[in-house]
């Protein structure tokens, strides 16, 4: 056994490497925090597009048939206008041939803007009650909505019948739509409508309370003395019966401008309010029909005085303005009103309304931090309007790719194992000569010993040559006691400075006494005949490289079980269909080999990347050698025992499959073997290793947001659909590599827990490489307890 110094090589000292990797434990948290709260962001724009759509705290209750013994009588027999000014109620009614068009439920892309054009067209305003979640999904309506003059009510956010509601959330869905409505075109307003609510002498005992509570506030409530009951779609001519007052009596008049399929109230309007005019009718908004009322009673009582500016009317005890709401509006927003009724009901000449037109007296101008709040919120909703759709389509996609995905594996790994196990393969004739075995350490007085032994029981002959990557510990003298006590004589250990795997395993090549190098783990055992299998396909000239079977050893915990699977499945799957398509990505560092001058001829192993491993099978590739999957050569290595070491090998295995890949991006434009790699191997790396772990996650998000709003059954029974799928492929990977079924129990809690660390290390991964961060060679505390591969279960 011979100890020697390199002197080639970069230099690090211990410290350093140190120093460095306290760096990046210190970089490692902001990351991990950062990348939890892309998904909990991710998570409320869910939540805010489910409330948006009523599926997140909508509740479809309609109260009916309750009494409304505690309703006075004058409000049940009086009109469609109820207001509560001084805290008293009181209720008013459409003057005689006054018609105020009301729409409900609005607005919507579809039929909103084509009713909006037919009351453009025949000079009439509506009152349009509108929906506060749909306000903030197209503020850009009710923008044109108020700006053509027609005037808007609340119809609450999420349309729930409020009688059924807390204080709280009465409150909260009056707030919510008002914060929109200024959001989307800068006003507030004082009008309101119930949802379900139709005449006044439909008020309960339940409701009365919430009307009274809201009147209290400054809201007028409205209801109708005319229900067009176009939502039933009975038919144009029905829907402008039922909609035409009788005996020229004034109206609110209801039709829906949203709701559901709405083209013949389309149809039916222009019709109605042609005929309505033609009967002597005019057109007015519920605030019109108010002030026309008043403007009679004060007639009625000798005070006609002029309205001033400020609206104030002459023989008022304290000049009370002549606002449809009271005196204050809601919010505390105090409006003006300067409109004096004409002639004939007609509007003359008007003053200043809140700063809005006169025809929108309900409307207050938004200002200060209810006008930002509102802007925020229609921004808000903006974002998550565009990015729900999108991560659904998404999702979409990544869903049939990675079926697809399914479906590619099952079949090429079926024709991988027919065509490698048929007696009459062969790569050619048998490989005997001796290979050389790179085994590079770095701290593993734990594991050496182990790996030696189990290559003093290979079948094939072979030299070892253990490079000691400036061990601290005595990993060196270790190797050389356990070749001493084992008989070996075929053992050298070179001892370097710090410097790396890469280093190591270069210095190791320069060292090899053979043409074909074997390279593993200093935590690795090989089975007595693994180096046999493993160089068999060198009897194939075009092959360059060879990738092993890697199995788990310390596989009896939980986190070992899980990572079991993923090897078996994951990557011994996966390394089948890549094998036939021949653009195999990673040969695995524990198990794997190469042509020795193939490999000086692609320059050696890389330290440009963490992933060594891959860059030199990618490198192997545009080289123009084959790399091909040898599933009889069987390697046991101790996968990390700990979430905090998983978390650390699966980042530097993340970050350096970037690395790598970003490195060998121009094989995308090569030809030949390397235009193939760069083709068909880089686009599934990028999709499956990279793109699709980052909707993991979300996946699960958008399960457990459909079992818990929409329908719990179909959610999960779709859940369980793909967990079946995977289980096949997984129960078909395991048959192949004979191994225990037993462990695929812990399958369902790998996708629940599992996933979001790899998500999370994903995650991390990206923002190193944006932020240009830069690891080193990471040591993993080993236990060494995969002994020889008899005693593995």
């Amino acid at each position: 056994m011979a100890t020697t110094t390199p002197s080639r090589g970069r230099r690090r000292a211990p410290s350093r490497m140190t120093r460095a990797a306290g760096k990046a434990a210190a970089l490692q948290k902001p990351r991990v925090i950062l990348a939890l709260l892309l998904l909990l962001a991710l998570t409320s724009v869910m939540l805010l597009d489910g409330y948006l759509r009523a599926e997140v705290g909508g509740d479809e209750r309609v109260r009916s048939n309750a009494s409304s013994s505690k309703v006075p009588d004058k409000i049940l027999d009086g009109g469609p206008i109820l207001s509560f000014r001084g805290g008293e109620a009181q209720s008013q009614s459409v003057p005689e041939k006054t018609i105020a068009l009301t729409f409900d439920d609005g607005p919507n892309p579809t039929w909103t803007p084509q009713i909006l054009k037919i009351l453009e067209e025949n000079d009439v305003p509506g009152t349009f009650f509108v929906v506060g979640s749909m306000v903030s999904r197209y503020p850009s309506i009710v923008k044109d909505l108020v700006n053509q003059g027609n005037e808007i009510g609340i119809h609450t956010f999420t349309h729930v019948d409020l009688s059924y509601q807390s204080d709280d959330r009465i409150a909260r869905e009056m707030d919510q739509t008002q914060l929109a409505l200024a959001g989307a075109a800068g006003i507030t307003t004082t009008l309101f409508r119930a949802p379900y609510s139709s005449e006044a002498d439909a008020i309960d005992n339940y409701s009365w309370p919430v009307y009274k509570k809201l009147g209290e506030e400054g809201y007028t409530s409205v209801f109708v003395d005319t229900d067009s009951d176009d939502w039933k779609r009975p038919g144009v001519s029905k829907i402008i019966k039922w909609a035409t007052p009788s005996k020229n009596k004034g109206a609110s008049v209801l039709f829906h401008d949203a709701g559901g399929e709405r083209s013949q109230t389309v149809k039916a309007l222009g019709t109605y309010i042609k005929k309505m005019k033609a009967k002597g009718y005019t057109f007015t908004t519920i605030s019109g029909a108010i002030r026309q009322t008043e403007s009679a009673n004060q007639q009625a009582n000798g005070q006609t005085g002029q309205t001033g500016q400020n609206g104030q009317q002459p023989g008022s005890e304290q000049g009370e303005q002549s606002e449809q709401a009271g005196g204050q509006a809601p919010g505390g927003q105090q409006g003006q009103q300067g409109q004096q009724p004409g002639q004939d009901g007609q509007l003359g000449q008007s003053g200043q309304a809140g700063g809005v037109n006169s025809l929108q007296a309900a409307h207050r101008t938004a200002t200060g931090t209810t006008l930002y709040e509102g802007k925020a919120l229609v921004a808000a909703v903006a974002v998550a309007e565009w990015t729900v759709p999108g991560l659904a389509t998404g999702l979409a996609v990544v869903g049939v790719a990675v079926m697809g995905r399914f479906g590619m594996m099952l079949i090429l790994a079926r024709r991988h194992y027919r065509q490698r196990n048929k007696r009459r393969f062969s790569w050619g004739p048998t490989v005997t000569q001796p290979v050389s075995v790179i085994v590079p350490a770095y701290n593993e007085k734990e594991c050496i010993a182990n790996t030696l032994e189990s290559l003093a029981k290979s079948t094939h002959p072979i030299e070892i040559i253990v490079v000691d990557d400036g061990s601290t510990d005595d990993t060196s003298q270790i190797a050389r006691d356990a070749a001493r006590s084992f008989g070996m004589t075929n053992v050298r250990v070179i001892r370097q400075e710090n410097a790396g795997k890469p280093a190591a395993l270069n210095n190791g090549v320069r060292s090899a006494s053979y043409d074909i190098v074997v390279m593993m783990d200093g935590d690795t055992v090989f089975e007595p005949d693994a180096v046999h299998q493993l160089v068999q396909p060198f009897a194939d000239p075009e092959v360059g490289a060879v990738a092993g079977n890697a199995k788990v050893g310390n596989r009896n915990t939980i986190i070992g079980a899980w990572q079991h699977i993923e090897y078996v499945m994951g990557f011994n799957l996966d390394r089948r269909m890549y094998d036939l398509l021949r653009c195999m990505p990673t040969i695995p560092g524990a198990i794997g080999a190469f042509r020795r001058d193939a490999v000086l001829e692609v320059g050696g192993m890389s330290e440009d990347t963490l992933a060594e491993d891959t860059d030199i099978t990618i490198a192997m590739h545009r080289g123009g050698w084959r790399v091909v999957y040898q599933e009889h050569a069987r390697a046991w290595t101790e996968a990390p025992a700990s979430l905090k070491q998983l978390w650390s090998q699966r980042y530097r295995w993340s970050y350096g499959t970037m690395q790598a890949l970003w490195k060998h991006r121009k094989s995308l434009t090569d030809k030949g073997p390397s235009g193939r790699f760069g083709r068909v191997g880089m686009p599934l790396v990028v999709i499956f290793q990279i793109i699709t772990p980052v909707f993991a996650p979300l996946i699960d998000v958008f399960t457990a947001y459909s079992m818990i709003f929409i329908d719990f059954k179909a959610a999960l029974l779709a859940w369980l659909a793909v967990l079946g799928i995977q289980l096949v492929c997984a129960a078909y990977a395991f048959r192949l590599d004979r191994e225990k079924y037993r462990y695929l129990l812990m399958m369902p809690l790998q996708q629940l827990a599992y996933r979001q660390m790899m998500y999370l290390v994903l995650i991390h991964s990206c923002i190193t490489a944006l932020t240009g961060g830069r690891l080193r060679w990471q040591k993993l505390k080993r236990t060494g307890e995969v002994g020889t591969p008899a005693g593995v279960s």
